[in-house]
């Protein structure tokens, strides 16, 4: 029921599968990126697919227009999140898991770790810059676009990437 009391109404659960089948892996990707704890994330995954499920039928032009809908919805439930439990969420060495476990470099031992190696990089990012790089470099959006979806200035979304991409290439050299 929304404010006034009223049953709001649902997208039909085939609607919601197909969103969740087409754009599902990018808002998780968005979601994890941008919040770093599993477990948040998937949080986040689910209020994204919640406020789909209940948002207007005719809202959307067409299916890219849906996809980025799904990325700027789940980037400002990212961003809530953040602010709202940043006081007091437990660091992940409280929990009992560090990013810093030894991992070998040696191809012959570990043939991915040039792999792992761009995901760490990845993850040491603060965001932003790391979601602006991860939906320019990863999903293929201009600044303009990317601009738009985190409600942000284009040329703030260029410097985050140039900033994202000059300290990633720093961290891999």
């Amino acid at each position: 029921m929304h404010a006034l009391g009223c049953p709001r109404s649902v997208r039909a659960a085939d609607d919601i599968e197909q969103a969740m089948t087409r754009h599902g892996d990018t808002v998780w990707r968005v979601c994890l990126n941008a919040l770093r704890r599993f477990a948040d994330a998937e949080d986040a995954f689910q209020d994204v697919f919640l406020k789909y499920a209940l948002a207007d039928e005719k809202a959307f032009a067409d299916e890219e227009h849906r996809k980025a809908w799904l990325i700027r919805v789940a980037t400002n439930t990212c961003r809530d999140m953040q602010r709202r439990v940043a006081w007091n969420a437990p660091s992940l060495e409280a929990e009992g898991c560090t990013a810093d476990a030894p991992v070998s470099s040696d191809p012959a031992v570990q043939p991915d770790s040039r792999i792992a190696e761009v995901l760490d990089a990845m993850n040491n990012l603060d965001d932003p810059p790391r979601t602006p790089v991860y939906l320019a470099l990863y999903e293929g959006y201009t600044a303009p676009e990317i601009a738009t979806m985190m409600d942000a200035p284009v040329n703030t979304v260029y410097s985050w990437i140039a900033r994202g991409k000059k300290t990633l290439k720093e961290a891999l050299q």
